[in-house]
C-alpha cells in the first residue's frame, strides 16, 4: 500500500511517501479499513516537528482522524462487516499506526458509522475536533441553554465546530477571528457576535456584548496570552477552558477571586494513557455528532484536500496560521 512515513522530526520534508506491506488484523476484535480519506491537525504537524509521544517509535504514520470502508473483520467482531462506511479517531501518536496510508487496522470498537450522506473527506475532517469541542464545552464546561459562551478563533478546526454545538445547546456565541473572510465563515456557523481581534481589544468587546458580566463560558484555543486575557472576559463563578498548556507566567489571582472552574481539555488522553472507558465515550459522542450532521444541524468544514503524496504541503499550509475549517488528505 502507499502510505506517508515520518522518518525523523523536522519539518515537512521529513514526511516521505513509501510503498510498505498493508497491515492484517492481530486480535480477533480488529477491523482491517479501507482509508478513503485522513484529516489532518495541528497536532500533526507538532509531532512531525517535535518526535512522537512514544520512544523510539521512528519511523511512523501519522494522522489520528480517518474514514474509510471496512475490508475486513477479526472473527469476533459482530456489530461491522465488510462494506461498512466508518469515521474514527485512533493512531498517528507513534504506538498505533496512523490514517496517513490506504489501510489502517484498529479495534471495532473505535469505528462508528460514518454520518449518512457526508463525503468521507467531511467525515475524517470530523472526530478530532469534534471531540474537543465537545469535551470541552459539556464534559469539562457543563453549557447549558441559555448561557454565553466565547469561542477564540472561531473560523479554524475546533472553533467552527465549538460555535455549532454552542448554538444546538441553545447558548448565544461570540467569537474572535483576524480577518473578514472569516467573519462571514463564522457568522454562517451562527455566531451571534463576532469579534476582529485585529482591530478591537476582545476583552473590551466580549463585556460590551454581556454587558460588563462577561461570558460564562469561555473555550481558549490558542493559549498563551490570549488565556490569559480571556480571565478578565469570563463571569465570576464562570469556566475557563483550554486546550493548550498555560504559561508558567500566568497570573492567577484574578482567576481565584473570580471563583473561576479553569479546565484543560485534551482529547489524546484516552490513547495516550489506554483508557477504555473514556474511548467508548468519545465514541458515544461521535454517534452523537453523525446524528446531529444527519439532521443538518452540524457540519465540518474543509477548506482543502491534498492527494496522500501532498502531506507534506498540506503541513505547511497548517503551519503558516491562515487554515480555515480542516485539511483532508485522500490517499
Amino acid at each position: 500500500m502507499k502510505a506517508i512515513q515520518m522518518t525523523a522530526a523536522g519539518g515537512p520534508e521529513v514526511l516521505r511517501p513509501v510503498d510498505m506491506a498493508a497491515p492484517t488484523i492481530a486480535g480477533p476484535g480488529q477491523v482491517r479499513v479501507h482509508v478513503r480519506a485522513a484529516g489532518v491537525n495541528p497536532i500533526d504537524t507538532k509531532i512531525r516537528s517535535r518526535g512522537p509521544f512514544f520512544p523510539d517509535a521512528l519511523p511512523i504514520i501519522l494522522g489520528l482522524d480517518g474514514a474509510g470502508v471496512v475490508a475486513e473483520v477479526g472473527e469476533a467482531v459482530t456489530g461491522l462487516a465488510p462494506g461498512d462506511e466508518v469515521w474514527y479517531c485512533n493512531g498517528g501518536l507513534g504506538r498505533e499506526p496512523g490514517n496517513y496510508a490506504e489501510y489502517t487496522v484498529i479495534d471495532a470498537a473505535v469505528a462508528r458509522r460514518k454520518p449518512a450522506g457526508v463525503d468521507f473527506a467531511e467525515a475524517a475532517a470530523g472526530p478530532l475536533v469534534l471531540l474537543t469541542a465537545w469535551e470541552g464545552l459539556f464534559d469539562r464546561a457543563g453549557l447549558q441553554g441559555g448561557q454565553t459562551v466565547l469561542v477564540h478563533a472561531g473560523a479554524g478546526g475546533v472553533g467552527h465546530v465549538a460555535i455549532q454545538l454552542a448554538k444546538w445547546a441553545g447558548a448565544r456565541v461570540a467569537t474572535t477571528v483576524g480577518t473578514p473572510e472569516k467573519a462571514a465563515l463564522v457568522r454562517e456557523f451562527g455566531a451571534d457576535h463576532v469579534i476582529d481581534y485585529r482591530r478591537e481589544d476582545f476583552v473590551a468587546a466580549t463585556l460590551a456584548w454581556t454587558g460588563g458580566r462577561g461570558v460564562d463560558v469561555c473555550l481558549d484555543t490558542v493559549g498563551g496570552e490570549t488565556f490569559a486575557r480571556s480571565v478578565a472576559a469570563t463571569a465570576h463563578y464562570g469556566s475557563l477552558i483550554t486546550l493548550l498548556e498555560p504559561d508558567t507566567g500566568t497570573a492567577w489571582g484574578e482567576a481565584r477571586t473570580r471563583n473561576l472552574k479553569i479546565g484543560f481539555e485534551l482529547m489524546l488522553t484516552p490513547l495516550l494513557r489506554a483508557l477504555p472507558e473514556a474511548r467508548a465515550h468519545q465514541g458515544d459522542i461521535l454517534d452523537r455528532c453523525a446524528k446531529l450532521i444527519q439532521r443538518g444541524s452540524l457540519r465540518v468544514h474543509v477548506s482543502r484536500r491534498y492527494p496522500l503524496d501532498e502531506a507534506a504541503a498540506a503541513h505547511a499550509e497548517i503551519e503558516r496560521g491562515r487554515v480555515t475549517g480542516k485539511l483532508v488528505l485522500l490517499p
